[in-house]
């Protein structure tokens, strides 16, 4: 049986080239961003047992070019490339590295906040340009302001935790957390989207992209927020309708946004978001970070490692368990 995993980038972090290498396995890389059918030749032509997913979508036909697919591991935690059902169908467990980024997508998050209602950019083209803007300026304070957190996981947690040493208080919706979640983070609870949007001053998203989820923040939604409030994103771009965060920014129902994702990435050379200064952005790179790439390269190849040779992986961290219930791989995989 072939010993190699295909990356889907690349490149990967070389603590978790060390470790694949130290139990036998070899490394394929794809080019960054390659299309499905690009995927499919590389699995064809190396024979992987393993995916480390970076980029690019893992779809059946991309599954069915491994005949020998054994795991599909995620470089993180967003599965929305990965068709889960498929793998499920086929016996394949689709792994995430849960919690091994938040702390880096966390202080990105706070970053983009900062930058958003400081309104660090503008003022820097400004100077930089020859304007001395403060005359008339007058900014905006976040200590004792509400940051709302939609979805209460490991990353939401980790910029809830920041955002209160800035004086920000907390509340938060997540219908499958815990209220231990909560009541360890000193964040109120929200019984509803709604209660969240309407007491959000910062809206920081922390929720997968589901067809649930799909552009749950609408001009509808928008409008539910305090006026002039700020949106921060480092979950998906999908969660977000594009067109309607910028009509609500050009009519003041939002003062500005930090994003660190897009509905399609890489975004088209004349996307919406580039002529609207009040908004922050940057190119996905919450996660990337020395420390957090370690760790999560680490954990998406020791997640394959473990599969490949019949050790027990945690159940939290097979995204398609449900899916997997009735197959008769999932008792190698579950803890």
């Amino acid at each position: 049986m072939s010993k190699t995993i295909l990356v889907t980038g690349p490149d990967l972090d070389p603590a978790a080239v060390a470790l694949a290498t130290e139990h036998g396995f070899d490394l394929v890389h794809t080019p960054a961003y390659a299309e499905s059918a690009v995927i499919s030749e590389h699995l064809k032509d190396c024979g992987a047992v393993g995916i480390v997913s970076r980029m690019g979508r893992i779809d059946a036909d991309v599954m069915d070019a491994a005949p020998h697919l054994k795991a599909i591991s995620k470089h993180g935690v967003g599965v929305d490339n990965i068709d889960l059902a498929a793998a499920a169908e086929r016996g394949i467990p689709v792994l995430v590295a849960t919690g091994a980024n938040a702390v880096s997508v966390a202080e990105h998050a706070i970053a983009l906040m900062l930058a958003a209602v400081k309104r660090v950019l503008p003022l820097d083209a400004g100077l930089r340009a020859g304007r001395w803007e403060k005359p008339g300026f007058a900014g905006r304070e976040l200590d004792g302001a509400t940051m709302g957190l939609m979805g209460m996981g490991a990353i939401a947690q980790a910029t809830g935790r920041m955002a209160k040493g800035l004086g920000l208080k907390l509340v938060g919706f997540d219908p499958y957390a815990p209220d231990s979640v909560f009541d360890e983070l000193g964040a109120e609870r929200c019984d509803s989207v709604d209660a969240l949007l309407a007491q959000s001053d910062v809206l920081s998203l922390h929720c997968p992209l589901t067809p649930e989820t799909r552009e749950m923040l609408n001009a509808e939604s928008i409008a539910r927020m305090p006026k002039g409030a700020y949106v921060v994103n480092t979950a998906r771009g999908g969660l977000i309708d594009e067109p309607a965060l910028v009509a609500a920014i050009r009519s003041g129902q939002l003062a500005g946004a930090g994003l660190d994702t897009f509905a399609s990435e890489p975004p088209a050379a004349d996307h919406i978001f580039f002529d609207e200064p009040a908004i922050v952005l940057t190119p996905h790179i919450g996660g990337v970070t020395r420390e957090a790439g370690a760790r999560v390269g680490v954990e998406a190849v020791r997640g394959i490692i473990q599969i490949v040779e019949g050790q027990e992986v945690p159940q939290t961290r097979i995204a398609n368990r449900k899916l997997l219930a009735a197959a008769p791989t999932l008792e190698k995989v579950e803890k």
